[in-house]
């Protein structure tokens, strides 16, 4: 095993393009074995050459929470699972000042994130606001609901640099959404000039390897800003918690195994920190206002930019000053 493991990541590292089933080798690799360090080693360096050793920290702040008709199973805001009993939308005062907030605290560029019930032109409203108010250089990245080209030439021209956008493992069978539309609005923000960043996300054990390849295999033919690997976080209540939850362990080993199916070409790579953070990990973020993975309406993930810089230098990786060079401008 360790003789096939060496040949799939020396190709890798060499800049080859790994298949599908070379991907499966990687991602059959126990967590703790001594072969999963040999992986997230390799990763490690992919990284680190992509990114000339450098990590950012990015703040997103969520404008609004539950209950959303997306319905998806993993999700605090679904309307299933009954977390947000009623609506809760944040003021543009108090967005705008979070966002200024993670800003002066040293974020590399900036997030705002919505529910798919909240409308469109209000979201547009709300980032002309936040965009007047941030410096002209910081990154703004909507992390919203689906649209088409219209919507996406309106994120363009109201200032956004690109958006987060997922297919889901389990969409379609766990979400309310149609895979086709989730790819549609991928086409359309990239017709936009709008960058990608997404992520195999979220992972849980009723989760197959060959998902997790799909989902993989998928984002590296969208040449995205950032990928991620991100695991399920168990929600009480919601048919998915009898499931469990990964350990950050199990995790590091699969973000190991996809930034080596990814390569090269994606310079910034989130997921979880500490032990994912030496496996590559060097984007992290600072999170103000509603989360779809906490049960909190105020929630603060990460506390603030500082200490998520901190956790990546613990991990040695040096900070990025400034606009973020993953979503380049």
């Amino acid at each position: 095993m360790k003789q096939k493991l060496g040949e799939i990541i020396k190709k890798a590292l060499e800049g080859g393009e790994i298949t599908a089933e070379e991907l499966k080798e990687l991602l059959m690799v126990p967590s703790l074995a001594e072969e999963a360090y040999l992986l997230c080693a390799a990763s490690r360096k992919m990284v680190e050459r992509a990114s000339q050793s450098k990590a950012e920290v990015h703040g997103q702040v969520g404008i609004d929470c539950g209950p959303c008709p997306k319905n998806c199973a993993f999700c605090s805001f679904a309307a299933r699972n009954q977390v947000f009993p009623e609506a809760i939308v944040r003021t543009a005062e108090d967005i705008v000042s979070r966002c200024l907030s993670l800003e002066k605290e040293g974020a590399n560029a900036i997030f705002l994130m919505a529910t798919a019930r909240y409308a469109f032109a209000d979201y547009l409203k709300i980032a002309r606001e936040v965009k007047r108010e941030l410096k002209p250089e910081t990154p703004l990245i909507a992390n919203i609901d689906d649209f088409g080209d219209e919507e996406a030439q309106a994120l363009k021209k109201t200032g956004f640099q690109g958006i987060y956008h997922v297919m889901h493992m389990g969409e379609g069978r766990e979400t309310e959404i149609e895979p086709r539309i989730r790819l549609k609005t991928i086409t359309a923000a990239l017709k936009a000039g709008l960058e990608i960043g997404t992520a195999v996300e979220p992972i849980g054990p009723e989760h197959s390897l060959d998902e997790i390849i799909e989902k993989t295999m998928l984002i590296r033919a969208m040449k995205p800003a950032h990928a991620g690997v991100g695991r399920r976080i168990k929600i009480p209540g919601s048919s998915l918690a009898v499931h469990g939850q990964f350990n950050a362990a199990q995790i590091a080993s699969v973000q190991a195994a996809v930034i080596l199916a990814l390569g090269y070409e994606v310079k910034g790579h989130c997921g979880e920190h500490g032990i994912g953070a030496m496996a590559g990990v060097n984007l992290a973020f600072a999170e103000a206002g509603s989360n779809p993975r906490d049960t909190e309406v105020n929630t603060v993930k990460g506390d603030n930019v500082g200490i998520r810089r901190a956790e990546l230098r613990e991990a040695g990786w040096e900070i990025h000053e400034g606009p973020s060079v993953i979503f380049q401008q």
